[in-house]
């Protein structure tokens, strides 16, 4: 046996376990669930094979599109809050300044808190009767919200009851914005730390050199933080639209029984999955729609890489 062939067995052996591990838990459960979306797979293992016909009826579902439509929203108010939120703090986490520590540990703990209990407690701050945020608006004499339980869409409010918006352009009912509000709270934490990590890898001699060319603090932003950030500011955007598509706790905790209301305005695709595969024993059906959800994500990051990458600045 050669040099060569020798140290490829070793490197593989060592591969293995995490190989192992890699097929058993993903690979297979992947191919398993292609083949389960071609049936229509129901309680009890009772099984039909429907070819795509599953894929064709989740195109014709009008529930899928609602739920779609509610992840987009969900996606375009919740991602460009925490991008810009997260940003900020960490700009201001980066100076020097008593007790930072402290302040970075606060900002983290959501992040490490559980789902459950995070969506527990804030379904308890958001109860229209004995919650704690009306009950602090009530200070300034502002009353009356139904956070969770208020299906008006936000673009019907602005407009009045006077202007008639179609169903889809009224937009993400307060239901879902209180969703969103708990969503940007939960995960801002880590983007801080991301984007800490990206604004503490910047040189401190640039910023020199730019006070003595007599740039301001608004200058140094624009033409070298922002810049020099880019690469971090890409990864964070992909990750927290893949993680805000993804959305399916909270709603499950915070808007039932049964979940997902009021009117289906909070019912996002991860649980109408849900709901087919565990609730109505749809396996198959589920599994198409959960195969659909992965074409999307996938579209988007490729759209994201496309139409963005190309404005990022390495090195």
């Amino acid at each position: 046996m050669n040099r060569r062939l020798r140290e490829a067995l070793i490197g593989l052996a060592y591969l293995l376990p995490a190989l192992v591990i890699l097929v058993a838990f993903r690979v297979i459960p992947i191919i398993l669930s292609v083949r389960m979306s071609l049936f229509d797979w129901g309680m009890a293992g009772a099984r039909a094979f429907v070819g795509l016909g599953n894929y064709v009826a989740v195109l014709r579902d009008p529930v899928f599109w609602k739920s779609l439509l509610n992840t987009g929203w969900y996606v375009l108010f919740e991602v460009p809050f925490i991008l810009f939120v997260a940003l900020f703090i960490a700009v201001l986490l980066n100076q020097k300044i008593r007790g930072l520590s402290a302040y970075r540990t606060i900002y983290y703990l959501p992040v490490v808190t559980s789902i459950v209990a995070v969506s527990v407690v804030w379904r308890w701050i958001l109860q229209p009767d004995r919650g704690l945020l009306n009950y602090i608006l009530s200070w300034f004499h502002i009353s009356g919200f139904r956070w969770l339980q208020d299906p008006r869409g936000l673009f019907q409010l602005i407009a009045g009851p006077s202007v008639h918006l179609p169903p889809n352009l009224r937009g993400p009912s307060i239901a879902l914005l209180s969703l969103v509000m708990m969503g940007i709270w939960k995960g801002i934490g880590y983007n801080v730390i991301i984007f800490l990590a990206g604004l503490q890898n910047i040189s401190k001699s640039y910023y020199e050199a730019a006070r003595i060319d007599g740039a301001d603090r608004v200058a140094m932003f624009r033409r070298i933080t922002w810049p020099l950030i880019s690469p971090t500011t890409y990864y964070v955007l992909i990750m927290s639209c893949i993680s805000a598509f993804e959305t399916f706790a909270q709603v499950w905790i915070m808007t039932g029984p049964p979940a997902g209301g009021p009117l289906s305005t909070t019912k996002v695709v991860m649980y109408y999955f849900y709901e087919n595969s565990f609730e109505l024993w749809r396996l198959g059906y589920g599994a198409a729609i959960a195969f659909f959800a992965f074409f999307l994500i996938l579209a988007l990051t490729i759209l994201q890489r496309v139409f963005l990458e190309r404005r990022v600045q390495y090195g």
